[in-house]
C-alpha cells in the first residue's frame, strides 16, 4: 500500500523559508515522478514542482527561482525547499506520485499547511 506523508509546514513571515518533506513508502519509486501541489482557500489545486526518477525537475512559473525540489532515492523522500516566501504561497501543500508511464498523479498525501504572513 502506497503512503505519502508530508511534514515541515508551518507559519513563516514573508521573505522567510520553509522546507517540506514527503516520505514515500509501499513500493520502489525509482520509476515515479514525485511532485508537490498546493491548494489555497477557495482555489483549485495547482501544480508546484515535480522531479523524475532521474532527477529532472519541472516548476510552476510562480515558484521558479524560489523553490527547489529534490529527492533522496535511498530514503524514498522528496523535499521542497521554499525560499523568499510570499503571502500568496499560503496553501495546503500536497505530495503526490505517479508512475512515469502514467498521465495523472494517483497517489496523494494528506497535505501540510503553509501560512505566510505579510
Amino acid at each position: 500500500q502506497v503512503q505519502l506523508v508530508e511534514s515541515g509546514g508551518g507559519l513563516v513571515q514573508a521573505g522567510g523559508s520553509l522546507r517540506l518533506s514527503c516520505a514515500a513508502s509501499g513500493r520502489t519509486f525509482g520509476s515515479y515522478f514525485l511532485g508537490w501541489f498546493r491548494q489555497a482557500p477557495g482555489a483549485e489545486r495547482e501544480f508546484v514542482a515535480t522531479i523524475s526518477g532521474s532527477d529532472i525537475t519541472y516548476y510552476a512559473n510562480s515558484v521558479k527561482g524560489r523553490f527547489t525540489i529534490s529527492r533522496d532515492s535511498a530514503q524514498n523522500t522528496v523535499y521542497l525547499q521554499m525560499n523568499s516566501l510570499k503571502p500568496e504561497d499560503t496553501a495546503v501543500y500536497y505530495c503526490a506520485a505517479r508512475h512515469r508511464a502514467a498521465t495523472e498523479y494517483n497517489y496523494w498525501g494528506q497535505g501540510t499547511q503553509v501560512t505566510v504572513s505579510s
